[in-house]
């Protein structure tokens, strides 16, 4: 089976892409984004498009413009007629669906997949990944799009890590019951497979979601900020002055979660409040990289979940859950999500990781 869907946060010239927006809604972009090029040239066909969160920003695609589109990518993955989704993985959507819905999910090592023609939200984090019912698929899709592409300046040279992963640090966090047994089930397997297991206090990586929250929102209302109503996005039809039609343009056009996105980003570029918040998040971003450096110098991967419980409540707020999956956001590391646990490597062992999930998909609900 050869054939695949898209999330709505990559660029396609003969289907539109809203991003989950209604400001970009009927969007048509004149060019195919780089994946789509290179599944096409592999000899896959593109089944179509699937709706996602406002901006790929949410829990896992509640706040789509044209209703709840929750669960989209899993929804079509349980009917068996694509072999995968290839989704932008900005604030962890992609990695929590896998979790909570018995899939595999690989986020790459930042700057391994082209990124463009791709909707920019959070540019030094968003992320092409794959996912996908098995881990094998995973690994066949990302070796499809996983090729260089001089459009991209932010693209890597890459160089897979070898062997085998044998030492896991599993990091303490907080979750509830069902996700507790999942992480227990899948230490069991691993060790089962010969894999030593190391308990590890999360230290400063439990700081990762503030940071993350930061520069996420930041980086959001920057490259949102070309949505005005003029060159690009909806425009009001309520409008008499310039003034007139950004507000409104933009208030009709943008969700409610992303509006306080905004806001909360443009405070911290402003003025002084870059230096105290924008700054030192960059700071911190460089500690926490470099605590997992340490890490894995002496393990192959961490584990830790990818969500807090199995099941969200319309109360959860992605910027809680954050805690998470902003560890391999934050630092561009590559994760792999399989049994419902999720598994951090260092930059480009991806292949290795894989070869783990293989043994955590026999780990169910």
């Amino acid at each position: 089976m050869r054939r695949v869907m898209l999330e709505d946060m990559i660029l396609t010239k003969d289907m539109p892409s809203a991003a989950g927006s209604r400001m970009l809604a009927g969007y048509v972009s004149p060019f195919d984004a780089t994946v789509v090029e290179k599944l096409r040239e592999s000899g896959f066909e593109i089944a179509g498009k699937l709706p996602v969160g406002e901006f790929g920003i949410d829990l896992v695609g509640e706040t789509c413009y044209v209703g709840d589109s929750a669960y989209a990518a899993a929804n079509v993955l349980k009917t068996d007629t694509v072999m995968g989704v290839i989704a932008l993985d900005v604030n962890g959507a992609p990695r929590r669906v896998a979790a909570q819905k018995d899939l595999v999910c690989l986020k790459p090592t930042y700057g391994t997949v082209s990124r463009y023609g791709t909707v920019a939200v959070a540019s030094s984090a968003d992320t092409v990944g794959v996912l996908a019912r098995s881990a094998a698929d995973c690994g066949t899709l990302f070796a499809t799009i996983a090729t260089p592409d001089a459009r991209d300046t932010t693209m890597q040279a890459r160089k897979p890590v070898e062997g085998r992963v044998q030492r896991v640090a599993s990091l303490a966090l907080a979750t509830d019951a069902a996700v507790a047994a999942k992480m227990d089930a899948a230490k069991e397997k691993m060790c089962a497979n010969g894999i030593e297991i190391c308990e590890v206090e999360a230290g400063v990586i439990a700081v990762a979601r503030a940071c993350w929250n930061t520069l996420l929102c930041a980086e959001l209302s920057a490259n949102l900020s070309r949505f005005d109503g003029i060159k690009y996005g909806h425009r009001s039809a309520s409008f008499v002055t310039l003034e007139q039609l950004y507000t409104e343009s933009r208030s009709e056009g943008l969700g409610l979660l992303v509006k306080s996105a905004i806001l909360y980003g443009s405070d911290v570029l402003y003025g002084e409040n870059y230096e105290k918040k924008y700054q030192k998040a960059l700071r911190v971003r460089r500690v926490i990289a470099e605590t997992f450096r340490t890490l894995f110098a002496e393990y192959d991967a961490v584990l830790l979940p990818a969500s807090s419980k199995l099941q969200y409540a319309e109360t959860d707020h992605p910027f809680a859950e954050n805690l998470y999956t902003a560890p391999a956001s934050l630092t561009g590391l590559p994760a792999v999500v399989a049994g419902g646990v999720q598994l951090i490597g260092p930059a480009f062992s991806e292949e290795r990781l894989l070869e783990v999930a293989t043994r955590l998909e026999e780990v169910r609900r």
